[in-house]
């Protein structure tokens, strides 16, 4: 095992690793912990009880956190005509359409999210093993296929985030940065949270959420209390 520096070996000694923590006391401990010198992204881990190998227990969605991520994104709408100027007004960084597509064969990937309106998606389709596998891949299910280009550029650009539970029943999603202070970070977890439970799927039997952690880039896994949930969220 690699030794840890003095920095994150200090970090982990404030940290009760036999303690499930509420969500007000472990996003301080966490937030306590960075150490870096950089603006650490505030994550945050739940684990499920589904079986995400059955199409009726898939939990994955959208939603748009209250304060964003604190991640600049860059967005490419697939479009024409006024479809194009519409995405370009509302913020996004690259609109158009057979000419993107060329650009993407010859190896340019320099966005990180795409949207298409649905007349697109013919030509978009032919570069799918290029950004499918890279999770660029414009969705219906998601919003991101849409003649509403507009509205959803905006709500990618003011810190909406995609979310799908792994093969190992684990959610995984950026909450914030560390600058946002635990205020600020509390209500993207309250929104988030929100979300997931609504999500719960009819076919999950016993314990829906059953382990929650919080973390910075560089710092300690924090443990929540499941049980807190229901707080956070009355």
């Amino acid at each position: 095992m690699a030794k840890r520096g003095k920095k994150h070996r200090k970090a982990r000694e404030s940290v009760d690793f036999s303690q499930r923590y509420e969500f007000a006391d472990g996003v301080k401990v966490a937030l306590e912990c960075a150490f870096t010198r950089f603006d650490e992204s505030v994550d945050l881990a739940v684990r499920l009880g589904v079986d995400p190998r059955h199409s009726d227990q898939m939990v994955r969605g959208t939603v748009v956190l209250p304060n964003g991520t604190g991640k600049s994104v860059r967005v490419l709408a697939f479009a024409k005509g006024e479809k194009e100027k519409e995405a370009r007004d509302a913020g996004a960084d690259y609109a158009g359409g057979d000419d993107l597509i060329t650009k993407i064969k010859g190896g340019w990937l320099e966005f990180d999210k795409t949207v298409a309106t649905p007349d697109m998606m013919g030509a978009v389709g032919k570069i799918g093993k290029i950004l499918g596998p890279r999770g660029l891949m414009p969705n219906a299910k998601l919003g991101t296929v849409t003649f509403d280009l507009g509205k959803v550029v905006k709500e990618i650009k003011a810190g909406k985030i995609d979310f799908r539970v792994e093969k190992s029943g684990i959610v995984h999603v950026p909450i914030g940065r560390v600058s946002f202070g635990a205020e600020r970070i509390l209500e993207n977890i309250t929104t988030f949270m929100d979300s997931i439970v609504r999500m719960k799927p009819a076919a999950s039997k016993g314990t829906y959420i059953r382990s929650i952690g919080i973390s910075t880039t560089m710092g300690p896994g924090i443990k929540i209390d499941p049980a807190n949930v229901k707080v956070l969220l009355t």
